[in-house]
């Protein structure tokens, strides 16, 4: 790896990624217009009702509108203050709701 100032380039070919098929259920909510009132108020989804966590929230989504009605919010299992947004997209064409 070589370092320009904070700029850092890697040395990988896309045939680096490989396709990973997840394991586990995944734990999601709808995006709420209370959501994205305190978005657009603070610039995060967050709340403060057991603990406080905030939700993140890529770039890429951010251009994209999101946080939007359709977006979900998906949490670890394992710790519910770990949260971030899911695409609507991304969601639809990868999730689906378990019987």
């Amino acid at each position: 790896m070589q370092c320009y100032g904070l700029a850092f380039l890697t040395n990988f070919n896309m045939e680096d990624f490989k396709q990973y098929r997840r394991t586990q259920i995944a734990e999601m909510r709808p995006v709420t217009e209370w959501d994205i009132k305190a978005y657009q108020v603070d610039k995060e989804i967050h709340s403060m009702r057991d603990t406080e966590f905030k939700v993140s929230i890529s770039d890429a989504d951010r251009q994209n509108g999101s946080p939007k009605i359709g977006d979900m919010i998906a949490r670890n299992p394992k710790n519910h203050n770990d949260q971030w947004l899911v695409a609507k997209q991304y969601f639809e064409d990868n999730f689906e709701p378990m019987q």
